[in-house]
């Protein structure tokens, strides 16, 4: 055990040496690699849109801090692991956060930044919104031929008395339920929502405004959308058929869908008993829902194995073989799962402890736009390196995380970065990437 008096920290000794430690190091800094941020911030100019797109009502003449740098220091906390507004009492002296951020002074209190959450409105929510969607349409140098968009919804995990908190009996809490839709790696849209509602409630609104956007911008693009079945609702589903928009969507199985494969399932049966091998077949047929007002082509996967027959169901306009449907366009809808918690666990998603819902809105927007600025950073800087598939946490353990000392004078900025880091080769060809 280290022995603490006052801030002199005594760590024993190393031969006739002694071990101690203090925080008197001076301006050293923990995140280096906040400075790679900055370039990718610069190059796709996702801070400078996102201040443009809110409305800020102080009085310009009685204000320290620009909406600009209030939205940036905070975005590159989140992207550095700071969650609280707390960590940024300190944050704010920080000499390297505020040459990332743009400043030379002592950046915004947490006080400050608190004011900017709680005077949040669903208003700013949506323009945020809409600076995902730019940012996706501007990464993109020709025109896609062909574009999938997931659709998914999670829980936002509430411990409070926030507004619009209710019990969701599938989590087994109070919480929120927000609506994500994504393509690729890409976030698109990030809806807060309350959770005593339908799983599948605004789907069908957003996807709807997201595929007007992209088509002014991109007309000849195919749009196919893709959820499981918790988003087979026939407001969703006849929308795309009107507007020429595909669709895969799982189907919740159903005492007909069974009937109707179970012969299949018998045949399994049979050879599975027989060979003691899981059996595996992919089949279609057509299928009408009382709810239906045509019949629809039904894909389905059949499973047999020592846990009995597992089948799966999913409803589509598209026309490939069933195989390619199932397997190769539908099973890859799981990745946004991955998307969502890069979103809510390492950057902080799930920190909605304001009372105001429109306030956690804002936090889970902050969240999301950390989101987009480290897939950008991935996607311009770390292709054909190690980390050129990794998540935002291991993104930032590894080459955010690099101890720094920094000398600011008249004429220069310098930072000196460890000299022993492991990821230093990485670190130099993120920044050859993103040199101006």
């Amino acid at each position: 055990m280290p022995k603490c008096t006052a801030e002199l920290i005594e760590f024993g000794r190393l031969g006739r040496r002694i071990v101690e430690a203090n925080f008197r190091g001076g301006d050293l800094s923990s995140d280096g690699g906040l400075m790679l941020l900055r370039q990718v911030d610069r190059r796709i100019g996702l801070t400078r849109s996102a201040a443009a797109a809110l409305d800020d009502a102080r009085d310009e003449t009685r204000i320290t801090h620009s909406l600009k740098t209030l939205l940036t220091q905070r975005i590159y906390g989140l992207c550095a692991g700071y969650e609280d507004l707390n960590d940024h009492d300190r944050l704010r002296r920080d000499t390297l956060m505020q040459t990332a951020v743009g400043q030379t002074d002592e950046l915004a209190s947490a006080p400050t930044l608190c004011r900017l959450e709680n005077r949040a409105t669903r208003a700013q929510a949506v323009a945020l919104n809409r600076v995902l969607v730019e940012q996706f349409i501007a990464s993109h140098a020709t025109e896609p031929r062909e574009l999938i968009l997931d659709v998914d919804a999670s829980d936002v995990p509430l411990h409070g008395d926030q507004e619009l908190a209710q019990f969701h009996g599938y989590y087994d809490h109070y919480c929120y339920l927000p609506l994500y839709v994504f393509c690729g790696q890409a976030m698109l849209a990030c809806v807060l929502r309350p959770s005593r509602i339908d799983g599948a409630r605004h789907a069908a609104a957003t996807i709807k405004l997201l595929v007007a956007r992209l088509r002014q911008a991109w007309p000849e693009t195919r749009f196919i959308v893709r959820g499981d079945s918790g988003f087979c609702r026939q407001n969703l589903i006849r929308w795309c058929e009107r507007h020429g928009v595909d669709y895969v969507i799982g189907v919740a199985r159903n005492k007909r869908l069974h009937e109707i494969v179970a012969a299949e399932e018998d045949r399994l049966c049979t050879r599975f008993e027989a060979t003691q091998t899981k059996q595996r077949h992919i089949a279609e047929f057509r299928y009408a829902a009382e709810s239906w007002n045509i019949e629809r082509r039904i894909v389905t996967r059949l499973e047999y194995g020592a846990q009995g027959a597992n089948p799966r169901f999913v409803v589509t306009s598209l026309k490939q073989d069933a195989a390619v449907v199932y397997d190769q366009i539908y099973c890859p809808r799981g990745e946004a799962e991955n998307r969502i918690k890069e979103i809510q666990l390492d950057l902080f998603g799930t920190r909605a402890s304001s009372h105001k819902f429109a306030a956690n809105w804002l936090r889970l927007m902050l969240a999301a736009l950390a989101y987009t600025l480290m897939e950008r950073f991935r996607a311009l800087a770390l292709a054909g390196t190690e980390l050129a598939r990794a998540s935002a946490a291991t993104i930032r353990v590894k080459l955010l995380k690099i101890g720094a000392a920094i000398v600011r004078n008249t004429r220069r900025v310098q930072i000196l970065l460890a000299s022993h880091h492991p990821m230093r080769e990485t670190f130099l060809i993120a920044a050859r990437a993103l040199a101006p």
